[in-house]
């Protein structure tokens, strides 16, 4: 089966072109290898990749040509714990680091942007 097709068909991407991109740009690797698109993959090969700048390495347990719900694609293959493990640590440490921004709480709304404008105008 084709790389992109199974990781398609286990969810880890919306689309096929998005996987195909994905796998273009070196983000995906078979067995320690970069590879193409069309690479066959069978029952025991490890991927790695990195998606939204996190790791997974999984391996492949069965192959499936059609996109089935979350539940059975999750069956397609085994997640390496240490490496879900460190991608809960990653979620993590970015997440202490989004609430340090500068506003934490998003965007100023209009009524805030009002007080920041009469402030900057009492200093003028």
């Amino acid at each position: 089966m084709r790389l992109d097709k199974w990781l398609w068909a286990a969810r880890f991407f919306k689309t096929r072109a998005l996987a195909q991109k994905h796998i273009e740009l070196g983000r995906v690797q078979v067995n320690g290898a970069k590879v193409k698109n069309s690479k066959t993959i069978v029952p025991g090969d490890e991927i790695q990749l990195t998606l939204n700048s996190l790791p997974y390495k999984i391996t492949v347990l069965q192959l499936n040509h059609m996109r089935r719900p979350a539940v059975e694609a999750q069956q397609l293959y085994r997640e390496d714990a240490a490496v879900a493990a460190a991608r809960a640590q990653q979620k993590e440490t970015d997440k202490a680091s989004r609430i340090s921004a500068a506003y934490p709480d998003g965007r100023p709304t209009k009524r805030d942007r009002r007080d920041l404008d009469k402030v900057k105008r009492s200093w003028e």
